[in-house]
């Protein structure tokens, strides 16, 4: 039940206000999920979990949005945009229950940060070990396409997941354009030195900054979109060397 000495999770401002003070990743992720703060995704999101596709027609579709998922500790963020319609907007998980995530698992598992190659479910037994899955954006939106402005409203969420994860963070693999540009203002609002020009994202693409707790090593990788996966324009032998570099960075996986 909402407290109503609490901000509105209607609100506009409501990340701005509710995300900065919360003491750690599960008090985040439980103000997280009330979020109601961008009509558009919140009314898509609910249609979603409404209508369902057939194949998931007798199961209960999350339509929240979708927290971060790994350890507290993790020196490892993967960061890209993931609650897909009928894969995290139903299971509630990132990048669970979808093609997309059964590709992003079998990478993370090949390279030692994933106890399982894929990801079906909240209760399937999945494990990262030193990686946490981190969203710029935690509601499904329309054509996979956030607005700058939901874009903006969202980032308080990274911004305080990424300050939680604090100078246990060694390293970050970014997970196509939209999260790398998304990642920018929250690494310089957090005070790292983001150089100008900014570095631009390529897969494979290196960029060392340096930050209030050290440096962070920030890694380009193509999003694993049934689009760049079907045509070869990410290969799994591509991901999981990305994954080792990032790992082998990071001090992260088995």
């Amino acid at each position: 039940m909402h407290d109503p000495a609490a901000p509105d999770p209607n609100d506009r401002d409501y990340p701005a206000l509710m995300a900065p003070g919360a003491r750690d990743l599960d008090a985040l992720d439980a103000r997280l999920v009330d979020c109601r703060a961008c009509p558009r995704l919140v009314e898509w999101r609910e249609e979603v979990g409404r209508v369902r596709r057939a194949a998931f027609r007798d199961e209960t579709y999350w339509a929240r949005p979708v927290p971060g998922f790994g350890p507290a500790d993790a020196p490892l963020a993967v960061i890209g945009l993931a609650p897909a319609a009928h894969g995290g907007n139903r299971t509630g998980r990132l990048f669970t229950g979808d093609p997309t995530s059964d590709f992003l698992f079998a990478a993370l598992h090949a390279a030692g940060l994933a106890a399982l190659p894929h990801s079906r479910s909240r209760d399937d037994g999945q494990r990262l070990y030193g990686t946490r899955l981190v969203s710029p954006v935690h509601c499904v939106p329309p054509d996979n396409r956030p607005s700058p402005a939901e874009r903006d409203n969202c980032r308080p969420w990274m911004a305080r997941e990424l300050d939680l994860l604090g100078p246990a963070l060694r390293a970050a693999v970014v997970l196509g354009g939209f999260g790398w540009q998304a990642l920018m203002p929250v690494l310089t609002a957090a005070g790292y030195a983001v150089p100008r020009p900014r570095p631009v994202f390529g897969h494979g693409a290196h960029a060392r900054i340096e930050g209030p707790d050290g440096p962070l090593d920030l890694i380009g990788c193509y999003h694993p979109s049934p689009r760049n996966t079907s045509t070869k324009r990410l290969t799994p032998a591509m991901a999981t060397e990305v994954f080792r570099h990032a790992a082998r960075l990071a001090g992260a996986g088995r």
